[in-house]
């Protein structure tokens, strides 16, 4: 994974300010939100796999838990550590760089896995390296891009109906922030994935359910309007059908 994490390298300064962007807080806020329904009381240790530059991990750690971020990207690893010890919760944060099937082996009550199996080669391999670490009746939360919004959001935001058509058998996109090319996922893909690992999920969310079909971009950065669709999102997450074509899935499962 060596490529990955130069590419996210040199893309680092795109992404921090997709972060920055209201889709991209809304995905943080959402995905914090719905974690908040499954944790218990602080401090839990957390393994956050393929956390960057620390956008989940220094939200955990303010509310008392210790977090250990593990990434193969050295920058972004620097920029979760500025981030925590800004935060105040550097003590808090741990950063260690690795390959998800090389982690070491300590034991965690929680385990992130956001995003990252898009870009892997074994989803098995994947969900079994970070499930291990996991103790018995500790929480995977696992986030990808969802299989079913390709195909909308292709026709509603490039008015492509012909690429949209297209998209319906697809299981790739490539993505505009780091430009590379990511596998697709529906929540029933997710869940079976996640029940062979030993660790069947027990919730699922859609985060941007309905943002990234707003086409004008603009209104979304205006403060009220912005409080207004997280008021919504967090609404919708986990009903049907919204949370069925939402941009992103996020599935919480139980290790047995």
């Amino acid at each position: 994974m060596q490529q990955e994490a130069n590419t996210f390298d040199q893309s680092m300064a795109g992404w921090q300010q997709w972060q920055e962007s209201p889709w991209g807080r809304l995905r943080y806020a959402l995905a914090a939100a719905n974690l908040r329904r499954h944790l218990g009381p602080a401090p839990l240790d957390v393994l956050d796999v393929g956390g960057g530059d620390g956008g989940d991990a220094v939200a955990l750690a303010l509310a008392g838990h210790r977090v250990r971020i593990v990434d193969n990207s050295a920058e972004m690893l620097t920029a979760a550590q500025r981030r925590a010890e800004a935060a105040g919760v550097g003590d808090r944060v741990t950063c260690v760089r690795s390959d998800l099937l090389h982690m070491s082996a300590e034991t965690a009550d929680v385990v992130l896995c956001h995003n990252v199996l898009q870009y892997v080669t074994s989803v098995r391999e994947a969900l079994e390296a970070v499930v291990r670490p996991l103790r018995p009746g500790g929480l995977l939360s696992v986030m990808a891009i969802n299989k079913h919004s390709a195909p909308l959001v292709t026709a509603i935001r490039k008015l492509d109906p012909a690429a949209a058509l297209a998209a319906l058998d697809s299981d790739q996109l490539e993505t505009a922030t780091f430009g590379t090319v990511v596998a697709l996922f529906t929540a029933a893909d997710l869940a079976a994935a996640m029940s062979e690992a030993n660790c069947p999920p027990t919730a699922h969310y859609g985060i941007r359910n309905v943002c990234d079909y707003i086409a004008d971009d603009d209104r979304k950065k205006d403060p009220a309007f912005y409080a207004d669709l997280e008021r919504l999102e967090l609404a919708l997450s986990d009903r049907d059908p919204y949370r069925q074509t939402a941009r992103l899935c996020q599935l919480v499962g139980t290790r047995l």
